[in-house]
Formats: C-alpha cells, sequence, structure tokens
C-alpha cells in the first residue's frame, strides 16, 4: 500500500528505531499481516495478541483504526493458541499483546472473558519467553464500577506471568506505577502528554531507563500535529515531552529510551 510505505519511510526518518505494528485484534489474518508487515521492513516489528475488548460480543467502534477509519463491531472472539504459537515463534514478533484488561468499554458479562483470554496470552508470552504488551484500561469516571482494571491485573501477573514487558499507554498515578515497576515492567507513554500534565508526576518520579515512548497511533496525535492522522514518526514529539517535563537533556533521553527499547524487546536499535 502506498500509504503504508510513505508512513514506514517517514517513521525511519523522524527517528532511527523500531516501530511495532500490532496484530491484536484476535482475527488471524490480523496477526498474519503484522508479521508479514514486520518481515518487510527492516525498522518495523510485530506484537500479536488479543485485545481484551474484542472478547465482547456487544462493543461498537464507529471509527476503528482512527481518523478514516472503518466501522468495527466485536464478535466475542476467544484467544486460540494454535493461531498465535505458530506466528508468535518469528523473530520479527516481540511481544505478545496488546493483551490485558479493558474495563473502560466492557459490561460485567465480558470480565471473565477479558481474564481468561488475559492468562492464556500471558501463559503464551512464558512458552515462547517473549515480553507483554499490557492493555490495561480502568472504568469511565462517572462509572459507578469501584473496580480497577489496574489492580486486577497486578494480581493476574504475579500469580501467572514468568516475564516482564511494558504497560502500554500507561494511565495509573505515581503509587499504581510503583507496583509495575517493582515487577520488573516499563511505562510506556503517548503524544497525550503533550496536551494534559496528568502523566507529569509519574513521568518526574520513575526512573529514566523504565519509561518507553510511543504514538498508540493512529490516536492520540501529539502536538503540534493535532487533527492529523498519527504516525510513528510523530514519537519525536513524545520523546521531547518527556525531557522537557523531567526537565533533561533532549538527546540524553531520547539515546536512552532508545536502549530501553532495545532492552526490554531484544532487537537491535
Amino acid at each position: 500500500m502506498k500509504y503504508e510505505l510513505v508512513v514506514v519511510v517517514r517513521a525511519k526518518r523522524g527517528l532511527a528505531m523500531a516501530h511495532k505494528v500490532k496484530g491484536s485484534h484476535g482475527r488471524d489474518c490480523g496477526q498474519k499481516e503484522a508479521v508479514a508487515l514486520a518481515e518487510k521492513y527492516d525498522n518495523v516489528y510485530a506484537t500479536i495478541g488479543l485485545h481484551p475488548i474484542h472478547t465482547s460480543k456487544s462493543y461498537h467502534d464507529v471509527s476503528e483504526l482512527g481518523v478514516g477509519g472503518k466501522e468495527f463491531t466485536s464478535r466475542g472472539e476467544v484467544f486460540n493458541k494454535a493461531i498465535y504459537r505458530p506466528i508468535g515463534v518469528s523473530e520479527r514478533v516481540i511481544a505478545i499483546g496488546e493483551c490485558g484488561l479493558d474495563y473502560y468499554r466492557a459490561d460485567e458479562s465480558t470480565k471473565s472473558l477479558q481474564v481468561e483470554a488475559f492468562v492464556q496470552q500471558i501463559e503464551l508470552a512464558n512458552t515462547l519467553q517473549k515480553p507483554l504488551m499490557l492493555h490495561i484500561r480502568n472504568p469511565l469516571p462517572q462509572s459507578s464500577s469501584e473496580a480497577s482494571a489496574y489492580d486486577d491485573a497486578l494480581e493476574i501477573i504475579r500469580t501467572h506471568a514468568k516475564v516482564q514487558g511494558d504497560v502500554h499507554f500507561f494511565a495509573g498515578d505515581w503509587a499504581m506505577a510503583k507496583k509495575f515497576l517493582d515487577l520488573g515492567f516499563t511505562l510506556s507513554f503517548t503524544g497525550v502528554i503533550t496536551f494534559t500534565h496528568d502523566y507529569d508526576d509519574v513521568i518526574k518520579n520513575a526512573p529514566l531507563d523504565s519509561i518507553l515512548c510511543e504514538t498508540d497511533a493512529p490516536y492520540v496525535t501529539p502536538v503540534p500535529h493535532r487533527g492529523k492522522r498519527n504516525e510513528p514518526a510523530y514519537v519525536i514529539e513524545v520523546v521531547r515531552a518527556i525531557a522537557k517535563i523531567r526537565g533533561e537533556d533532549f538527546e540524553i533521553v531520547s539515546r536512552q529510551l532508545l536502549v530501553n527499547t532495545q532492552r526490554v524487546f531484544s532487537i537491535p536499535i
């Protein structure tokens, strides 16, 4: 695809780091497409997994892939190890996920399905000795639910995980951050930190070697590109924001984030 090539080239020119594509929709074709893309470009790697919201039979997204994306309705997908394991052995697959718990958009009946899929993916990560890419999201603030997806995920990880990984799009407070750091996980931040101060406390307090950066493209486009479709090249704006929040030199922060990425995912940078 023309757009695909342009985005990969811009990503490579914008910041010399590996970019992850996710096949976390659970469909066999989605996983294979993610790995095929990673095998096509030398600076692209894949993560494969079943996103927790895809276990629902009723979730509807009018634009699943952001601006210009297609409508999507989940269909109650289940994690099938027979599909994932043969794909997961590829050296271009650097993590299992996004996997985890999403209480933001899930009803109570879906939570047990999310837990089951999460545990199965942790077990696959243990078997393949690959890190986890965690997706954890709490209920809506106005929700009557007092459940914490972060607390529930921590309990599952402590019980089942023999590997570490990264907490994608971390949105907890410093107290919660420390619990994941104590287990050896890194915390990843997106373009949202360029237009809100909600994450400043965690970014300031977390050791620099425990932080990763990402775009979560095509969502949460960072300043100064708000209003455009997000893409991997914009990750440099996230790095700038992390350096500014911490009051540290951009080059030092950028270099350390690359080292962190290499360490967590065992890839050359």
